[in-house]
Formats: C-alpha cells, sequence, structure tokens
C-alpha cells in the first residue's frame, strides 16, 4: 500500500535514499595495525598512520578488501576487479590527515539489489548504487569539559562499508525494513555485527518529497548519523513533513545536512549540504589501484553461507511455512538455526508457533540472547513431543514451559514432577463428567431441553474437576454423548 502524506493542496509522496556505514568485522584497521576493539581507554588504539603523522604510508588491510567483497556478493552485487581508493578533503578536528582515504569514481563494489519483505506479505528490490570502502575519522568528545572538546582517535582510521542504495525507498517503514534486512544479512555474512548503538553501523537518510504522480527528483536533504531503525523512521517521517508544509507556503528547500534530535522528534540544520567537487577527490597517491585476483572472487563466493532470502525460501518448502513466519525466524541466523534444531524430525508448524510464541516472549522477559537461551532447543524439542502424543494439551504445555524457564528442568522431568500429565483415561474423564452432571442436574435439563451454550459452563467445570488435565477433545466428545443421553 503506498505512503501518501496529505497536505493542504494535494497528496505528496516521500522519496528516500540510504547512506548505511558498517564498521568492518577485522581486527586491525584498514590501512595500519592498530585494534579496533570497542570500549577501549581513549586514544589506546591509534597507530601514526591513524594520527596523520608526516611520513607515515597507509597499508591496505586484506581481510577489509575480502569483508567487502564477500558484502557485496552477499547483495548480488557486481564486484569490481579494478577500483581506486581516492582522498576526500575536509576538515574536522577529529579527522587529523585533513582528508579521509576513500573511494569515488571506482568503488570495489557496483550496482546490486536487496529485497525486503513488506507487511502484506508482498516483497520489494531496493537497488544498491554501489558500496565502497573507507576510513571512519575520530570522535570530538564535547561532555567532558566544561569549555573544552576533546578527540579520541580510536576510531580513526576503522575500515568502514559505505553502502548506498538507489531512491527507490518510498515511505519510513520500508526505511526500517531496509536496515533491518541488510544487518541481518551484514550478521549472516559476519562482515559486520549491525549494533547501531555501538556506532558499528550508522546511517544517513536522504530525504526529498514530490506530488502524488509526479516523476521528478526534487532537492533533497541528508540527515546524517542515525543509530537506531526507530530514529531513523522518525527521522524521516519528520523531515518529509518539514519540506511539504516550505512547499505549500510557497519556499523552496535547501540542500543541506541535518542532524535528528530525538529528544524533541525533530530535525535541525547542520550545514549546507557539499558537492562531490567540494571535497576536491583525487586519487591516493600513496595507494596503487586494488587489482583483484578473480579467483579470490570465485573463493569468496563458493565459501558464502546461506543467507537469508535463500533460508526464507527453503523454510517454506522444507517445512511448509508461511511467507511471513519464515521470514521472522530466518531474520537472526542463530533463530533459524535454534528452530531448525527444535523442528527436526517433529511438526514444522508446530515448532515454529512454540518459537516464535513463547520462547521469543521468554527471552524479551528475561533479558537472555538466543546464545544463552532460559530454554534450550533439546528441551523445546521434548516438550513439542509431549503436545504431539497427547501428554500435554497446550494449556498444560504453557504451563510446563514456564516452569522449564524458572528451573532451567527439561519437560518430562516437570511433568512427572509435578503431576501435570494430560488424562487420556476415557473412565477418569467420563467419571468427572457425571460427578458434575450428578452436582447441577438443573443444568443438564436446560441442555436437553435445548439451551446448548451452556455446554461450555460443563466443560469448564470438568476442567476445573481435573485441575485442567483432561484431554480436551476427549472430553468434548464424551460430554456431548452424556448430555444427548
Amino acid at each position: 500500500m503506498a505512503y501518501i502524506l496529505q497536505g493542504d493542496t494535494g497528496d505528496w509522496e516521500v522519496v528516500i535514499g540510504l547512506e548505511v556505514h558498517a564498521q568492518v568485522i577485522s581486527n586491525a584497521k584498514l590501512f595500519s595495525g592498530a585494534a579496533t576493539a570497542f570500549g577501549a581507554e581513549p586514544n589506546s588504539q591509534v597507530s601514526f598512520v591513524d594520527a596523520g603523522f608526516p611520513g607515515m604510508l597507509p597499508v591496505i588491510n586484506r581481510i577489509c578488501v575480502e569483508q567487502a567483497v564477500r558484502t557485496g556478493l552477499g547483495l548480488k552485487a557486481r564486484i569490481n576487479l579494478t577500483s581506486v581508493f581516492a582522498r576526500k578533503n575536509y576538515f574536522y578536528a577529529d579527522l587529523p590527515q585533513g582528508y579521509q582515504i576513500s573511494q569515488y569514481e571506482l568503488p570495489i563494489v557496483g550496482e546490486g539489489t536487496l529485497t525486503i519483505d513488506l507487511p502484506d506479505g508482498s516483497t520489494k528490490a531496493i537497488g544498491i548504487e554501489r558500496l565502497h570502502l573507507e576510513q571512519d575519522a575520530g570522535k570530538s568528545l564535547h561532555d567532558q569539559h566544561p569549555t573544552k572538546s576533546f578527540i579520541d582517535l580510536n576510531r580513526s582510521g576503522v575500515a568502514l562499508m559505505e553502502i548506498v542504495s538507489k531512491p527507490d525507498l518510498r515511505s519510513p517503514e520500508e526505511a526500517g525494513l531496509y536496515v533491518a534486512k541488510l544487518r541481518s544479512i551484514l550478521r549472516y555474512l559476519g562482515t559486520c555485527d549491525g549494533n547501531m548503538q555501538e556506532g558499528s553501523m550508522r546511517c544517513d537518510a536522504n530525504v526529498s518529497v514530490r506530488p502524488k504522480g509526479a516523476s521528478e527528483l526534487r532537492t533533497r536533504c541528508e540527515i546524517k548519523n542515525v543509530n537506531s531503525i526507530r530514529f531513523l523512521q522518525q527521522a524521516i517521517e519528520y523531515e518529509a513533513r518539514r519540506h511539504i508544509e516550505v512547499y505549500e507556503a510557497g519556499g523552496s528547500i535547501n540542500q543541506e545536512t541535518r542532524l535528528f534530535d530525538s529528544a524533541k522528534g525533530e530535525t535541525r540544520s547542520m550545514r549546507s549540504k557539499e558537492h562531490a567537487h567540494d571535497y576536491r577527490y583525487f586519487p591516493d597517491p600513496d595507494l596503487l589501484p586494488l587489482v583483484l585476483d578473480p579467483k579470490m572472487v570465485e573463493t569468496i563466493k563458493a565459501g558464502l553461507p546461506e543467507l537469508p532470502d535463500e533460508k526464507k525460501e527453503r523454510f517454506m518448502g522444507e517445512y511448509g511455512l508461511n511467507a511471513t513466519d519464515a521470514g521472522v525466524l530466518v531474520a537472526d541466523q542463530a533463530s533459524a538455526a535454534f528452530f531448525e534444531s527444535v523442528a527436526k524430525g517433529r511438526d514444522p508448524k508446530l515448532a515454529a508457533n512454540w518459537v516464535m510464541g513463547d520462547f521469543f516472549g521468554a527471552l524479551n522477559a528475561t533479558g537472555r540472547t538466543i546464545d544463552d537461551p532460559p530454554v534450550t532447543a533439546a528441551h523445546l524439542g521434548e516438550l513439542v513431543d509431549l503436545i504431539k502424543d497427547g501428554t500435554l494439551s497446550g494449556r498444560l504445555a504453557k504451563e510446563v514451559f514456564a516452569l522449564m524457564v524458572e528451573t532451567g528442568k527439561g519437560p518430562a522431568a516437570l511433568v512427572e514432577e509435578k503431576g501435570l500429565k494430560q488424562v487420556t483415561d476415557t473412565g477418569a474423564i467420563e467419571t468427572a463428567i457425571e460427578a458434575v452432571m450428578a452436582a447441577n442436574p438443573d443444568k443438564v435439563a436446560e441442555i436437553r431441553a435445548g439451551k446448548d451454550k451452556l455446554i461450555g459452563w460443563f466443560v469448564g467445570q470438568v476442567m476445573k474437576a481435573t485441575q485442567g488435565k483432561a484431554n480436551p477433545g476427549m472430553l468434548n466428545e464424551l460430554l456431548a454423548k452424556k448430555l444427548k443421553g
């Protein structure tokens, strides 16, 4: 369904392109051997190259190059066997060299595609314009001193992949789905941990609007360094409405860079938007063109894992899951593996329902992760078996699951220990039914006179008498026979 914003003069469409900066998983920086661990003491992971000392020459990190190629292949993008590093000149206090080594006209990865799953069950292909490697800047710290700013160069020189989408996104929701899917792919590939809170994945959003039905692209504004999907969606929503208000008031939009203030829920101007020529790009004279061996690319391609889209298709075909459930399960690689362990040799739909329902709920409630789950895959699989063979009803299974989370014990032991086994003995259920009927002859008479709604009341009373352990199917069948008699 189209996302259309209503203005005083008519309907408007939002056009969005995203630039995602993903920190490459590597033990060393892009052009130096300095460490990249998060949370180190300020300026404790800085080489002379990172600090911009005169005469220090950059040396390319092969692992970072391989990670970029791996990511490009995962995005079904063209790998450019020859790419060039360029100097992007600008002056920040936390950029000691006075330029950033990046890529411009000849990036390492060209056009690709990323497919997002929309809420209505359909999919949409979002074009990838390019992926290029570049080094990160340092960090300015403005909250350490009342009158001075401090500089931490630990991030200076850290390898980033800038992944640029085409302006194919049309709503804040689509933008959120795109970033979530991209993060999922990067994690599957092992090329970026996707941790937005730690800054290892950041997003710039280019936003413009145009009248509904128009084809031309209008002036865009860039919202810099958004570090959560929720904030990204809020920023796009605010910025799109701001553009509409300006246009409808007879004004014009200036191309500029803006920041999102999450506390106020609004964007504000940061600086006028630079054009490419403002950065005075030129090939870095200290670095030769990067030439890839086609055999290396093929080797990386052969080693790619099963990615979310392919895994989703397999889950639908192999396990009979619908697209929505399969999409939820494959979004996280560890969750997909957990589900497959639970579903192996069992009813996959029942397994999927328990993983996505009670198990995911327990993860949230306990604050634990899939790597340290409150219930193991083996124990959850045993619970599914007990439901399937009739030992536990759905209600009793939830009771047992809660005890599993609380105690860490397996379901079979808890069923035995707590006496929670479902009653499937016909004689025992009949005895309970007859006791309830004998105690309520007036209600029996009403049912036999045609007041069928009271059957539910009888079911509840028998369940209460059996402490919820009566097999629901057997109970309903036997109760119908007894009451009709």
